[in-house]
């Protein structure tokens, strides 16, 4: 009985300290960012090929936008007969 008081029994040796807000927001920051690259490439043998692909596919993307911008709408052309 008596043994409800940090202070006796040894109980401190199991009290978890708790990180300040900052690093715990941190630390949840990293966990929720590992999660969602686990969820992204599940199934995936290599990551890094998926990226790349991705990035190229963007690039590509982006030509074709400013090709087609500075093209003066896309080639197309109107002929008066």
């Amino acid at each position: 009985m008596g043994m409800c008081l940090p202070c006796l029994g040894g109980a401190a040796d199991d009290v978890v300290v708790t990180p300040d807000p900052d690093s715990r927001r941190r630390q949840l920051a990293e966990a929720a960012e590992k999660r969602q690259k686990e969820t992204t490439y599940r199934g995936v043998k290599n990551p890094e090929a998926v990226e790349r692909k991705k990035k190229k596919q963007e690039e590509i993307e982006k030509q074709e936008m400013t090709s087609s911008v500075s093209g003066g709408g896309g080639g197309l052309k109107w002929q008066v007969g």
